[in-house]
């Protein structure tokens, strides 16, 4: 394994008080020094990096990777290579795969297809036995195979009994508890946000009571059996108040968001292009301008993706089109240009939200550039301006909801266990 030595590189890691101009030594899969003017060993392949920031590398705790059974949308492979790309250096993923990531045997098949891949792979394993909602999955036997978390993502567990027992269950056995926040009786068949724009267009739309209800009943049940509870991909400004609100009363609650709740509304629905619909849905602008919001104050913890792929031919139909978006190769520079140039937030903060507090919450390693620790680092150009292809993406389907935008921030260099998984001068 070869050893490198990045010169001349703006160090942001917050986690460690670092935020200075100085070089980073990598031997042996590791960060072996930090500080200013450090000099070459031989053998050590020497990068000058003036003019770029590096910083931990990103970890993206709500993917799915579609692999085991749907991967014909992506494979663990694939979407680690779209990771890389996009700066992240580990992704937790979800357990809708078929079969259902419910037991060892396939919590086992997904981490020996991911020891080749270029991030690491923690997977979540399911609530509920082939996420039914009726009986709870053997949580002790999920742990010692592998998984860092459980979530019945896609859908809620139906009965508030079971989950508060699952949420018991989970904190026993050192599990996080991740929810999925839609009454899906509420939704009642809806493909986009209620509100104007589905009532012009003709299509069932969903209520932000779906997510806001839901949200309420686990800070209800976290707050009751005094466990754990971590919101996923939040988008309305009720869910958070509910969260904001908890928080202040010592709840053990986190929550995560994605760019496109706090950078994008409904109005792109009129579009008719199923590119713009996932679950939950882009919202209007007063939800955005809370989730921003909720991102200054600190409500917010994690920014996410909810990478979602699905082939071309699936998304072709408005209306029948399956929803979810891709976003690993773009969270990054989506994340910088709308918060950080906006001077909405810091860098260290962004850091913060996308790699530091992911890591602490799932309890892995990561969110340091320290001495021992994985040289696990992205090194970005933050003045490079560049366009979103979809025909560029690293990952096998395209349906991103940034295509055709702008961002600034472009990840150039990507390692992982101080191996270059990623060069975009290559």
């Amino acid at each position: 394994m070869p050893s490198y030595l990045f010169k001349n590189v703006h160090i942001v890691s917050p986690a460690d008080g670092l935020d200075l101009t100085g070089d980073i030594r990598v031997k042996d899969g590791r960060f072996a020094a930090v500080a200013e003017n450090l000099s070459p060993e031989p053998g050590v392949v020497v990068l000058d990096m003036s003019g770029k920031t590096a910083f931990p590398g990103l970890i993206d705790m709500h993917v799915h990777l579609r692999d085991p059974g749907f991967t014909h949308k992506e494979d663990i492979l694939t979407g680690c290579e779209a990771a890389a790309a996009g700066g992240v250096t580990a992704v937790a993923c979800m357990p809708n795969t078929k079969p259902v990531t419910d037991s060892p045997e396939v919590l086992r098949y997904i981490l020996e297809k991911a020891a080749s891949a270029k991030a690491h792979v923690y997977p979540v394993a399911a609530i509920t036995q082939g996420m039914q909602g009726q009986t709870l999955t053997d949580m002790a036997a999920l742990k010692a195979a592998g998984a860092v978390a459980v979530s019945d993502d896609g859908k809620p567990v139906p009965s508030a009994r079971l989950m508060e027992e699952g949420m018991i269950s989970a904190e026993q056995n050192g599990l996080l508890t991740i929810s999925h926040c839609e009454d899906l009786d509420l939704i009642n068949g809806g493909i986009m946000h209620k509100g104007a724009v589905s009532t012009e267009l003709g299509v069932p739309g969903m209520d932000r009571a779906s997510e806001d209800a839901i949200t309420a009943r686990e800070i209800a049940l976290a707050d009751s059996a005094n466990t754990r509870i971590h919101i996923a991909h939040v988008s309305t400004a009720g869910a958070v108040d509910f969260i904001r609100s908890a928080k202040k009363r010592g709840v053990k609650v986190t929550c995560e968001t994605a760019p496109h709740y706090f950078l994008l509304t409904h109005e792109l629905l009129r579009k008719r292009d199923a590119d713009y619909r996932m679950n939950p849905p882009l919202r209007e602008e007063s939800d955005v301008q809370a989730m921003r919001e909720a991102v200054i104050d600190g409500t917010v913890d994690c920014i996410v993706t909810d990478h979602a792929p699905h082939a071309k031919e699936e998304k072709a139909d408005f209306v029948k089109a399956p929803n979810g978006v891709v976003g690993l190769e773009t969270s990054f520079a989506a994340s910088y240009t709308g918060l950080v140039k906006s001077g909405l937030i810091s860098l260290s903060r962004l850091i913060e939200l996308m790699s530091v507090n992911p890591a602490k919450i799932l309890g892995v390693p990561g969110g340091h550039i320290r001495a021992g620790d994985a040289a696990d680092l992205a090194i970005a150009d933050l003045g490079r301006t560049w366009t979103v292809e979809p025909e560029k993406l690293h990952s096998k389907s395209k349906n991103t909801v940034f295509k055709g935008m702008d961002f600034t921030g472009k990840i150039i260099c990507t390692l992982k266990d101080g191996e270059i998984v990623y060069n975009c001068e290559e």
